[in-house]
């Protein structure tokens, strides 16, 4: 796989597709598919993925884009993702599953204010559970077969591999997707499996973590990064991550941060 060639003839399924990172993705990833490829959108809001849609169709031709709204949360938001993939063509070069939906968590309490169960589970359902079942799903759709390359992406986070004060929920559910997928990885070597942290980036995301953090130095770093202009757009980050997986060099189950690359 080159630069110069793309990625083939794909399926591509990007989470979280409607803003920030995932939209971006989108945008970025479609001039470089074949063909006869497809695009799958999955995020909650249906009215934001058509707007997505209808900017692809304006760019792009020969390219099969289906929206999909649904919380991966429920088993019915998964099943609504499995249904619209698999009456794909199974003669796709590429098999590409984006997991970046994801959410910051109430980042405004510490450790010690979280006291219900429920709603620690609800967190993790979207940001753990649903990437798992996913995955396993899509896996299974689209098994391992010759001349098909199955390419698995995590958007993980610094925060994986860093505790940061008050963002218990976010640190912990990045660090459990990173090692879900490092196992992923180690069971399955026919596949390529990457856990890619995208950086800093000037999303909603970022303007929650710097007016809502509880601990006070953690809130003035991003709120001086923003003000500095050292926050990342997105499409400098998957510049990156782009140039990356064409160049297929990285190992499988690799973390890889912006910063590294």
């Amino acid at each position: 796989m080159s630069a110069v060639s793309g990625f083939g003839k794909t399926l591509v399924i990007i989470t979280g597709a409607s803003k920030g990172f995932g939209r971006a993705l989108a945008l970025s990833i479609a001039p470089r598919l074949a063909a006869g490829s497809a695009l799958i959108l999955a995020a909650r809001s249906d009215d934001k993925l058509q707007e997505l849609k209808a900017d692809l169709s304006r760019v792009e031709s020969g390219l099969t884009v289906r929206c999909v709204a649904a919380d991966l949360v429920c088993q019915a938001g998964v099943d609504k993702v499995i249904t619209e993939i698999r009456d794909i063509h199974s003669d796709i070069d590429h098999l590409l599953l984006f997991n970046n939906a994801a959410s910051l968590g109430d980042v405004s309490r510490y450790c010690r204010d979280f006291t219900d169960v429920d709603e620690v589970n609800s967190y993790l359902s979207l940001n753990v559970s649903s990437a798992l079942c996913l995955t396993a799903r899509v896996l299974s759709t689209f098994p391992q077969r010759s001349g098909l390359t199955r390419i698995i992406v995590n958007v993980s986070s610094l925060c994986a591999l860093r505790p940061f004060p008050s963002w218990v929920l976010y640190c912990s559910g990045k660090a459990a997707r990173d090692m879900m997928f490092r196992v992923l990885a180690e069971e399955e070597p026919d596949l390529r499996v990457l856990n890619y942290a995208p950086g800093p980036l000037d999303t909603d995301m970022q303007l929650q973590a710097r007016s809502s953090s509880a601990d006070d130095a953690l809130r003035n770093s991003f709120s001086a990064m923003h003000a500095q202009g050292q926050l990342l757009t997105c499409d400098q980050s998957i510049s990156k991550l782009m140039k990356v997986l064409l160049e297929d060099k990285y190992p499988s189950g690799a973390h890889l941060d912006f910063y590294d690359l």
